[in-house]
């Protein structure tokens, strides 16, 4: 496949290429050699390069399933309870101005990433280590939405590698057992090649509107299923995760951006979504067979932005 920044260049040049080619139709020596470079140059800058680096999935394939062993997430469980709350729109959001000026709890909150990131997360059970991996992405989320406070999206923080990258999320961010990890390798590399679990996507949080809330209280090993689930059923029942209108049935865009966790086809995707659905939702979407169309909105799940709140910029 063709890189977009290497189509996006060749587009660009094609009437100067033109010219250069003469009346033969054929580029110059020197000038096919140049373009040649210039194209892999493009082309590599625009592929995420792991080099030699070990896949993260490799990385942290081990686990001790009689380990006993559980992570303490009681500084995240305090942020989460001084500065996230659920608004009257079925949305949670989180008080980011006031944790940003707060150094006590910016600082709480840097101590607990800390503390996850010097985890020995190899030696916890399966379980324990899905909520270890969750919690750290939120967190680490959070953190670095107050580290770039105010910002209408968090697609604002164009921090990762990449010339045309949108977001923090392909940025190394933390280290765990002397692996740098970013939140794309934290969600896609780790959660969701080691498990095969569609709920993942209702427990991780990109601090958006059209996102899966923002859990009140940590996840943890011992009340995973059940957590799971709950955050299934508040996002597949609120119509930024499911809507039927006119006959018209909207999904978010995530069923679309990552579809095959959530099924092969259309018929079992739909079966998914519905086992989290309230009874008559849950028939609308055994009976839909027609078009779907996807949403998603990247507005910042901010307090101010709630009903009735003051946007902060």
């Amino acid at each position: 496949m063709h890189s977009p920044l290497l189509k996006r260049y060749t587009c660009l040049n094609e009437h100067s290429a033109r010219q250069r080619r003469g009346a033969g139709g054929r580029w110059p020596v020197r000038a096919r050699t140049l373009a040649l470079s210039l194209g892999l140059s493009l082309t590599m800058a625009a592929v995420p390069q792991w080099g030699h680096a070990a896949d993260p999935a490799d990385l942290f394939k081990e686990h001790d399933p009689m380990s006993t062993t559980t992570v303490d997430h009681g500084q995240w469980a305090d942020v989460l309870s001084a500065y996230v709350s659920m608004s009257p729109d079925g949305i949670t959001r989180v008080d980011y101005a006031a944790l940003e000026a707060s150094n006590a709890d910016t600082a709480k909150l840097a101590a607990y990433i800390d503390m996850l990131q010097a985890t020995d997360v190899s030696a916890l059970s399966r379980d324990e280590q899905f909520a270890f991996w969750v919690n750290l992405y939120n967190a680490v989320t959070v953190e670095v939405i107050i580290q770039h406070y105010p910002v209408a999206s968090i697609r604002d923080i164009s921090i990762s590698p990449g010339l045309f990258a949108k977001g923090p999320w392909g940025k190394k961010l933390v280290s765990v057992e002397d692996a740098e990890l970013s939140l794309d390798n934290i969600e896609h590399d780790i959660l969701r090649k080691l498990w095969t679990e569609p709920r993942v996507h209702y427990a991780v949080n990109c601090a958006s509107y059209g996102c899966p809330n923002l859990a009140l209280t940590p996840y943890t090993g011992a009340g995973l299923d059940a957590q799971l689930t709950e955050a299934a059923q508040a996002y597949v029942n609120h119509p930024r995760g499911v809507q039927f209108a006119g006959g018209k049935l909207t999904l978010s865009s995530i069923y679309d951006w990552y579809g095959k966790d959530f099924g092969a086809t259309q018929a079992e995707r739909l079966a998914s979504i519905a086992q989290y659905a309230d009874p008559a939702l849950a028939k609308q979407l055994a009976a839909h067979s027609g078009r779907i169309a996807y949403h998603y909105d990247w507005a910042l799940n901010d307090t101010a932005n709630a009903p009735g709140g003051i946007a902060s910029n």
